[in-house]
């Protein structure tokens, strides 16, 4: 899915739960949200009807419940908000977004050397 839904703080919840475990129903979906947030069912129950609205999960009919999964992939979702971020604070680079982590001093040792490491796989690469 190329265009994807713009999905708030409290869907992203929601559909964290059903990327890790697809065709939940409703009252699986609220156990596994309400119980982590501490939010009242009926608004996990709300957050669903939301994002079959935007058409980032579908319900299929099973019986007489409803089996809740997502339509989008979280990578394609991940990378979009990414790109969006990216776009909007420093003209799409990747570099001014480090520099302003390395700044910040908000870059962990771990973090550099997974930096590194990256960087090293992508010389190599090409």
């Amino acid at each position: 899915m190329t265009d994807t839904p713009d999905i708030s703080e409290a869907e992203w919840e929601v559909m964290q739960v059903l990327w890790d475990a697809p065709g939940l129903t409703a009252n699986e979906v609220v156990d596994r949200v309400a119980g982590r947030r501490g939010w009242n069912p009926r608004t996990v129950k709300t957050l669903l009807n939301r994002l079959l609205t935007k058409r980032a999960i579908a319900a299929d009919k099973d019986g007489r419940r409803f089996l809740y999964r997502p339509l989008i992939e979280r990578a394609d979702y991940v990378h979009a908000e990414s790109k969006g971020l990216l776009d909007r604070l420093f003209d799409g680079r990747v570099a001014p977004l480090v520099a302003h982590f390395s700044e910040k001093g908000k870059l962990s040792r771990k973090d550099i050397a997974e930096l590194k490491r990256l960087i090293g796989e992508l010389e190599d690469g090409q």
